[in-house]
């Protein structure tokens, strides 16, 4: 137990020493109009300070990781709060190795939010240490797991670089249609980050009021071809107040919210799970909290959020954003493709005795997979450079976080272990 102590510890440290770190790359990125002498002498100094920072972090992080390994028994990758700390973990090494290779601290102003982002929707999770489930119980799980994290880490540094891209190179004050779209999409990209963020806090909120709602649901399934079937009672326990309700269910005890003394409407019969109107409700919360938020930043900003970013970034040159981009993409591919692809196929054949079967995981692997095949091809032999690139590299890393969070907490499957209430 005292391992884990100190795992929670080191983890709480690291986030705040991600957090200053990534104040510092600001300074260093956005600072350099302020300096009224040598300002490449600012962008130096100052990065070289965020960068130990960051490394700083690495380190309590990685004492974090080893701790929770030897308090735990098992290496901590096995549900939704270690395998997201550990890929906030794997964001941050694929930083530091590209940082070796570019010196530039213009990726840790985006990079480093990824992380913070990933480390506060891993809190969202029960932290509590879980035995592990009979297939998870093998080497396998190391060598897969850590290697398809490690290849979407540098999706995701791929992904910033992008973003960036795309910020920088936008034409804001331009009317022609093209560029209007062009807008359109990019403040919608940062409205999704948002929701993401606007979730998070809305977790931690309700979870520090302590909110709860129970309802009771009958869930009733064909037992057969011939009209019989079985019926059981599910209680599910609601974090947020309910502005949807568990399909057939009764109410077991409700907490008032704003004078909500009940939920607004029941989830639809088609949403299968005695899971399925908690999730819903969720989904709702989580737009509700990040459009509001949303709204909040354009009423302080007065401008939309892209717009109002894009003049830090005029400094940077757009090429080598688009290089660094490509570059973290081509890294994380084949290791995506060893760990994902190839070591999953060999473990499932361990495990399950076949090497595929459709899983919602497993396919979403392979689409993962396939989409960055079409974007390297794309690259490097239709001559897709710039923002169709940088596009593409956004549009990836979605398609990433819904593998990774989606068919875990949505889609049911054989990956959908502990830990994704």
């Amino acid at each position: 137990m005292n391992m884990l102590n100190v795992s929670s510890n080191a983890f709480m440290i690291a986030f705040f020493l991600y957090c200053g770190a990534f104040i510092v790359h600001a300074i260093a990125v956005m600072g350099r109009k302020f300096s009224n002498r040598e300002p490449e002498a600012h962008v130096k100094k100052w990065g070289r300070f965020g960068l130990i920072l960051t490394l700083i972090g690495l380190g309590s992080q990685l004492v974090y990781f080893f701790t929770r390994w030897a308090g735990s028994g098992h290496i901590p990758v096995s549900n939704m709060y270690e395998f997201m700390t550990f890929l906030s973990m794997m964001v941050i090494v694929a930083f530091a190795i590209l940082y070796m290779i570019y010196k530039t601290s213009l990726l840790g102003l985006f990079a480093l939010p990824i992380t913070i982002i990933l480390m506060a929707y891993a809190a969202v999770f029960p932290q509590e240490v879980q035995p592990l489930v009979p297939s998870l119980k093998s080497i396998w799980l190391n060598i897969h797991v850590t290697l398809a994290a490690l290849g979407e880490s540098f999706f995701a540094v791929g992904f910033a670089a992008g973003l960036m891209y795309l910020l920088r190179t936008v034409k804001f004050d331009s009317s022609a249609k093209v560029d209007k779209r062009q807008q359109k999409w990019l403040e919608f990209t940062l409205v999704v980050i948002i929701i993401v963020i606007g979730f998070i806090g809305t977790v931690f909120a309700f979870r520090a009021s302590g909110y709860e709602a129970v309802f009771v649901q009958q869930q009733v399934t064909d037992v057969d071809t011939g009209g019989t079937n079985d019926s059981k009672i599910e209680k599910v326990i609601y974090h947020m107040p309910p502005l949807v309700a568990p399909h057939n269910s009764d109410t077991e005890s409700y907490t008032s919210f704003l004078g909500m003394k009940e939920p607004l409407f029941e989830a639809p019969s088609w949403m299968n799970g005695v899971n399925a109107g908690r999730k819903l409700n969720t989904v709702l919360w989580s737009v509700i909290s990040g459009l509001l938020l949303y709204g909040v930043l354009r009423l302080i900003i007065r401008k939309p959020l892209s717009r109002a970013l894009s003049p830090y970034l005029a400094d940077i040159d757009p090429d080598d954003l688009d290089e660094i981009s490509y570059r973290a993409i081509a890294i994380g591919f084949p290791i995506f493709t060893l760990g994902a692809l190839i070591f999953a196929m060999i473990w499932a054949e361990i495990a399950w005795g076949r090497f595929w079967g459709w899983d919602p995981k497993e396919v979403w692997a392979l689409i993962t997979w396939l989409y960055y095949s079409a974007y390297l091809h794309l690259r490097l032999s239709k001559g897709w450079q710039g923002r169709n690139s940088a596009w593409l590299a956004v549009l990836g890393f979605l398609i990433v976080m819904f593998t990774l969070v989606g068919v875990n907490l949505i889609i049911a499957g054989l990956h959908s272990y502990a830990g994704t209430e």
